[in-house]
């Protein structure tokens, strides 16, 4: 689907280089017309940058000065990231308060709030102490002022469909895989309805 006929939106990428965020960045490049700013530790990943629609900051969410760089003049805020996930969430936080921006699109995990069916195969934060990261970071988003979306995408794989449902907080998760494809999907079609999964988590996953 083409976003083509939105108003064009300022969109920070927060671990541009990483898998989803690669795919995220190529998917607003074909089907928007917005501006991207594009935050990695080591932006020479990005390979050739479009110049009339790119930009790059060098640093991590944890460099305050750095992020308020990137933050600035941005509409939407997206964080694909690995590491202390919680501890990066609040700097982000602070930061988008400090800066006056809003909207945030935060990828967590299926599995963080138990929601997973066993018909699906399991893999909850009881069964799996990895996920508890991700919940933590998801409860610093949650209890911030910001209109944000939490994303819980099931195992995502490279597929080129973009054939997925979306379930909330509370629902049960859907199933199993996704295509980084569909997250980038769903990521724009966020970016550019600031009504839509606000102040909510959002599951992900294959039809």
């Amino acid at each position: 689907m083409k976003w083509r006929n939105f108003i064009m939106t300022n969109v920070l990428i927060i671990g541009a280089t990483g898998s989803v965020g690669s795919v995220t960045r190529r998917y607003f490049l074909a089907n928007t017309d917005d501006q991207l700013t594009l935050m990695a530790r080591n932006t020479g990943r990005l390979g050739q940058l479009r110049a009339d629609r790119e930009r790059a900051i060098t640093g991590s969410v944890t460099d305050s000065a750095a992020l308020q760089e990137a933050l600035a003049d941005q509409d939407v805020v997206f964080a694909a990231l690995s590491g202390n996930l919680a501890g990066m969430a609040k700097s982000l936080v602070t930061a988008m308060d400090q800066a006056d921006v809003k909207r945030l699109l935060f990828v967590a995990s299926m599995g963080i709030y138990n929601e997973i069916p066993a018909s699906v195969g399991g893999g909850n934060l009881a069964e799996n102490p990895m996920l508890q990261g991700y919940r933590n970071a998801a409860d610093v988003v949650e209890a911030s002022d910001l209109n944000y979306t939490v994303i819980r995408p099931g195992w995502f794989d490279n597929g080129t469909d973009t054939d997925y449902e979306v379930t909330e907080k509370g629902e049960p998760f859907g199933g199993h895989d996704v295509s980084r494809k569909s997250i980038a999907d769903l990521v724009v079609r966020l970016a550019h309805d600031t009504t839509m999964g606000t102040r909510n988590s959002l599951g992900i996953n294959r039809k």
